[in-house]
């Protein structure tokens, strides 16, 4: 077999087609083009799937977001990650801490001491209130003090 031009070919041939035996530049570099867009999209897909995660970080909310991104990943329905992009938008309020301050202060009006927390409760606050000094002991009725009159 000889490696010259068949007579019928083309005396000037373009640049992306090789001979025999060389190799062929054209199907190296849109190989890597592919392949370099395909990863390109699974990092844009899984960066836009992590959105409402993101979003969602340091809120109240964060398992829950997490846990519909999961599910939607995992059973491509659609509706669980627009559910957690919303709910990872929106700031639910803290009830918990005003009730809680206002338990303790109903406790300290009764004189009923507050119970211990415990472990779990103590995991799920921020930061634990500080406590209050102990009362004196009640001592005998003072007299009854006179309005004064200025200065």
């Amino acid at each position: 077999m000889s490696d010259g031009l068949h007579p019928m070919a083309p005396h000037h041939l373009p640049s992306f087609i090789s001979g025999p035996t060389e190799g062929d530049p054209l199907y190296v570099f849109v190989t890597l083009l592919v392949l370099a867009a395909v990863i390109g999209l699974g990092v844009l897909f899984f960066t836009l799937h992590s959105l409402p995660e993101r979003l969602g970080h340091k809120k109240l909310q964060f398992e829950i977001v997490a846990v519909l991104g999961l599910l939607s990943l995992f059973t491509h329905i659609h509706a669980f990650w627009v559910a957690a992009l919303l709910l990872a938008l929106i700031d639910l309020p803290d009830f918990l801490s005003p009730l809680k301050r206002m338990a303790a202060a109903l406790e300290k009006l009764t004189g009923v001491p507050p119970p211990e927390d415990t472990p779990a409760d103590q995991a799920n606050d921020q930061a634990p209130p500080p406590k209050a000094a102990p009362e004196p002991p009640p001592t005998a009725l003072a007299p009854a003090a006179t309005p004064s009159t200025g200065a």
